[in-house]
């Protein structure tokens, strides 16, 4: 069946909570509303107010109470209007959420999802373009993950909502209801902390996720590159073995993310492939990103996000290195 991302989260939401009678939905707007971007769109009529919750507008209450029906046996999957409103509950998910497993020495698990929509590219306003995957990687406990596909952002979920650990689930928005693909109706699993190849290529390594999949796929095919493409769907745990295999077939990698190129997930690739690819790269590492400042307002977005013109640019140099 042909879906959006929207439409396959609905229909992952959907079998999540029919399979699992201990998983329910919480926060602002998920039942009579169907969510700020439709994504919960008709589970209240079918599952009832106990399993479809309309929270307060309190971020740190629905993560919060996330957490405690986590510990009390049940499954929650909160949904955060937008990535910026999430810095609320921030010290819920990391002082309690992505620490219960250690506390206990593993006696309890933390089995929770948190959503909610990342990144930028629609002229949103402040605290609504935020992507803050670093944040959550940087600690450990927390699962994180980024979906560039409808197919992916279906199967991750699921997957997420079978694990028995917290997981923060970052949703492009940009991607929602940019393309269709086909969706199988029935549940399957993508498998969390395993990176797709893309696309395959010899001459040089492009390693992205999120936004910037598409973006970059696009370039190299104007371009006509001889590019692997590398989506991460993963942040944390990052899937290290895929990205050094393809460097070392290539000698050549460009990392690619929205987000703020300081302290990013792209120098954090970049480490990694300099204490075990150095000797294998033919040119130095090539990042692009976000300026490090905040996401600015809808007028200067297409300053700040990466496009194609400058990822072909950092290309270009790459190649030439």
């Amino acid at each position: 069946m042909q879906m959006n991302m929207v439409s396959a989260l609905n229909n992952a939401l959907d079998i999540i909570l029919k399979e699992n009678d201990k998983a329910l939905i919480l926060g602002e707007d998920v039942g009579k509303d169907g969510g700020v971007f439709r994504v919960t769109e008709g589970l209240l009529e079918k599952y009832g107010e106990n399993r479809v919750v309309d929270t307060p507008l309190a971020e740190s209450g629905i993560i919060g109470t996330s957490i405690g029906m986590a510990l009390s046996g049940l499954h929650p999957i909160s949904e955060i209007q937008f990535a910026g409103f999430m810095f609320l509950g921030f010290s819920q998910l990391i002082n309690h959420a992505s620490r219960y497993r250690t506390r206990t020495r593993s006696n309890m698990s933390l089995p929770m999802v948190v959503r909610t929509p990342v990144s930028g590219g629609v002229r949103t306003l402040e605290h609504h373009s935020d992507s803050p995957e670093t944040y959550y990687s940087h600690i450990g406990g927390l699962i994180v993950v980024e979906p560039s596909t409808p197919y992916d952002a279906k199967g991750l979920l699921i997957k997420a909502s079978r694990m028995n650990d917290p997981v923060v689930f970052l949703e492009p928005t940009k991607l929602y209801r940019l393309f269709r693909e086909e969706v199988p109706e029935e549940p399957y699993e993508v498998t969390i902390g395993k990176a797709k190849v893309v696309r395959e290529g010899s001459k040089l390594s492009i390693v992205t996720y999120g936004t910037m999949v598409p973006v970059v796929k696009s370039v190299v095919e104007k371009k006509k590159l001889d590019a692997e493409i590398i989506d991460l769907r993963t942040i944390n745990p990052i899937d290290e073995k895929t990205i050094l295999e393809s460097v070392s077939k290539t000698g050549r990698v460009a990392i690619v993310h929205e987000a703020s190129l300081s302290f990013g997930v792209g120098a954090e690739i970049a480490a990694r492939i300099s204490e075990k690819a150095l000797y294998k790269l033919n040119a130095p590492i090539v990042r692009v990103g976000g300026n490090s400042f905040p996401y600015p307002y809808p007028g200067y977005e297409n300053f700040y996000v990466p496009n194609e013109k400058k990822i072909s640019y950092a290309l270009d140099k790459l190649l030439k290195g």
